[in-house]
């Protein structure tokens, strides 16, 4: 009925920002083009030609009625015949007439496209082809994509083809339909539902589509093995079913200790000649329910979770058994690498490089190791992992996280676009200077050709999906990078404003600027100058720099600050932890150095009145960048108000709802972490730059509505 009630209202009405929007569309909104324009984009796509039928082309097909009706604001003829104005689709197996083009299809790849304008037996057309359906069903969501950008479309010659084979997102969903780190709703899978299938399923299949992702692991990776049940599995395979048109694959989170929770063995030691036979034989039965499944995500002897290690196996021994499973039916293992044990006394962030890197070239070819974008977890800055570089044997694929675990949940405004680029960007120096993080990870560097990248899905049963507006802007961000590393996360996030917002400059140039200085704002009033897991008692969400609750020594944030009478910051040098020697010299040389701010307390421990590369002192540095985030917040609160009008009510409002918690909580963590950290250096607040109030202000004001503890302020000045 949505969609009815939509196309009815796009028919009969035009673009005014007047008509509410709750944001469910996403960026596939489809609003008609202005008059102006109108005519020169149905000169592009008058009417369908197609050939043979098949789910993906039908989807394909259904994709560009939908979104040129809602455009060009009339529905779209289909036809058989060529003639001018004609869009044409498919591919040389199921359309004779694109056979008949004889089209270099080489750069499309396995799963990219070719879009062309042509001239076919004296007709001015367009043409979408590609190697394979799923190609086509990509390149019609990218033709879409330029009319609603408002893109010239007349003379196109357009070659795409993903760098990545896996494109997946990953959600930390549990059977009872709670969601790890899940901050807009409820899991989307509703299992007392299934099988039957939701038409939200499959405007989520839709949405990944249009972004070129082409997977989905729908389990926790803290396992609940119910959902290996037959009665699960059958739910399982409805969902395949229903993605199979969208080119989405499913994969399962499983555990390695399956053999004995599902099987009812009495051991899961991967060398043990009954487990063998038990993985083989799971496998079997799994395929033979979902005959296209993709494999397993694994997250084995990280936080008290079952592994390999339990048995004194390696983790390629563990991975090994269950590669071999499901390689005869063309799967893969995702094999993590957040290895994290409170029974480590070194410094946390070397522990993943310490355990893995003697490992490599041990994993079999089907196997992706799924390295976390930084060393310690998802912080809203952290130097690359150093894994990136030191596995040229093994398969390394990418974690980041949609989902905003340390930077606001759903409420604070932060787009990871601009975190993620700085990641992929970053040079490794693994081959010499230009080995990037994203060459490393799309296979170029050491010729891998089983590549990865996998995010933490910030989805759920918000009507808007993703909690908040702005979050939609992370999933649209991973979707277009998992496609091509190389893209600028400024121009995605042009290309999502315009899709999301309006095409007007007046609107576009205030949001983007917005969206991306916004995770800087995060980073300078939560934990500038490379400050890391200050989160008050295991919520990661709000101020706790004095957290002395927890019994695990490494989980207490003043083991990652290492704030004293001295100075502040968590010495990684050859005469501290030496983290910083595994990376190669060159790098360690440049994260390292202290006239690198955005990791100086990540690997020095540095004077309160040590004068730095900004010529003020780390005690007034440190004032300045978290006063600079609160009023950067303050900025984009007046940014948007001045959008009033130009944006429908119910997401203006929203927005300026969270902003004005944004504003609240960025002095919060201000006033709480200069508080805390005044009361070692005993410095005076820099002269312009007033005293923070008392931390407990702010915690009788919030800590109802986050559920935090005021007993963590105890024992503060």
């Amino acid at each position: 009925m949505r969609n009815v009630m939509l196309a009815l209202l796009l028919l009969c009405g035009g673009a005014g920002v007047a008509q509410a929007e709750d944001g469910y569309e996403l960026w596939l909104r489809y609003r008609p083009v202005e008059a102006t324009a109108r005519a020169s984009y149905l000169a592009a796509a008058r009417t369908l030609v197609g050939g043979t039928s098949s789910p993906t082309l039908d989807a394909a097909q259904g994709e560009l009625r939908r979104g040129l009706t809602g455009l060009l604001g009339r529905p779209q003829a289909t036809g058989t015949a060529v003639a001018d104005g004609a869009l044409l689709y498919g591919t040389p197996a199921s359309s004779t007439i694109i056979a008949g083009l004889k089209l270099d299809l080489t750069p499309a790849g396995e799963e990219g496209y070719v879009i062309r304008s042509m001239t076919v037996d004296g007709h001015s057309v367009t043409v979408i082809a590609a190697n394979n359906d799923k190609g086509v069903l990509y390149g019609a969501f990218a033709f879409l994509r330029l009319i609603q950008t408002r893109q010239d479309v007349t003379a196109l010659a357009i070659a795409s083809a993903p760098q990545h084979k896996i494109r997946i997102l990953n959600h930390w969903d549990n059977l009872d339909r709670n969601s790890e780190r899940g901050y807009a709703g409820l899991s989307l899978w509703n299992w007392s539902q299934l099988p039957q299938i939701d038409p939200r399923m499959i405007d989520y299949a839709r949405a990944n589509a249009s972004l070129g992702l082409n997977a989905t692991v729908l389990n926790n990776v803290n396992a609940d093995l119910r959902i290996y049940r037959p009665e699960y599995l059958a739910k399982v395979a409805a969902l395949a079913d229903a993605f199979r048109p969208y080119g989405i694959k499913l994969y399962l989170s499983i555990l390695s200790s399956a053999p004995i929770q599902v099987g009812g063995l009495k051991t899961a030691d991967p060398l043990d000649p009954q487990v063998i036979a038990w993985w083989k034989s799971e496998a079997d039965r799994i395929y033979k329910a979902i005959p296209d499944f993709g494999g397993f995500l694994v997250k084995a002897n990280s936080e008290g979770m079952p592994g390999p290690q339990d048995y004194g196996r390696t983790q390629a021994e563990g991975a090994h058994v269950m590669a071999a499973a499901v390689k005869p039916h063309g799967g893969i293992v995702m094999w993590r690498a957040f290895v994290y044990s409170p029974e480590n006394r070194d410094d946390r962030a070397k522990q993943a490089h310490a355990e893995f890197v003697p490992l490599d070239g041990k994993f079999d070819d089907n196997v992706l190791v799924q390295i976390k974008n930084g060393p310690l977890d998802f912080q809203p800055r952290e130097p690359f992992s150093p894994l990136f570089g030191a596995l040229p044997n093994t398969n390394a694929m990418m974690e980041f996280q949609i989902t905003k675990e340390y930077l606001g949940f759903a409420t604070h405004l932060a787009y990871l676009g601009t975190m993620w680029e700085e990641t992929l960007k970053s040079d490794t120096q693994a081959r010499g200077p230009g080995s990037s993080v994203a060459k490393i990870v799309n296979g170029q560097l050491f010729n891998h050709t089983l590549t990865g990248m996998a995010g933490v899905a910030n989805t759920g049963t918000a009507e808007n999906w993703s909690g908040s507006i702005f979050n939609q802007a992370n999933w649209y961000a991973f979707g277009r990078l998992a496609w091509d590393p190389e893209l600028s996360a400024r121009d995605i996030a042009e290309e999502w404003t315009r899709q999301t917002f309006s095409n007007n400059a007046t609107t576009v140039r205030p949001i983007v600027a917005m969206i991306m200085g916004s995770r800087q704002t995060v980073v300078d009033y939560m934990m500038p100058l490379g400050l890391n897991m200050i989160f008050g008692n295991g919520t990661h969400y709000g101020p706790g720099p004095w957290d002395e609750i927890s019994s695990r020594p490494d989980w207490r944030a003043p083991y990652y600050h290492k704030a004293d009478a001295n100075g502040l910051g968590f010495n990684r040098q050859a005469s501290g932890s030496n983290a910083v020697a595994q990376y190669q010299p060159g790098v360690a040389a440049q994260l390292s150095d202290r006239d690198n701010l955005d990791y100086l307390l990540w690997f020095n421990h540095v004077g309160w009145s040590e004068q730095l590369s900004t010529g003020r002192s780390l005690w007034d540095e440190l004032v300045h960048r978290y006063t600079d985030g609160v009023t950067k917040v303050k900025q984009m609160r007046r940014n948007w108000t001045a959008l009033r009008g130009r944006v429908d009510g119910e997401r203006y409002n929203l927005t300026a709802q969270y902003l004005a918690i944004q504003e609240a909580e960025a002095q919060w963590w201000r006033d709480a972490c200069l508080a805390y950290f005044q009361s070692f250096s005993k410095l005076p607040y820099p002269k312009g730059y007033a005293a923070p109030a008392h931390p407990l202000d702010y915690y009788k004001g919030l800590d109802a509505r986050k559920n935090l503890d005021a007993k963590l302020a105890t024992g503060l000045n």
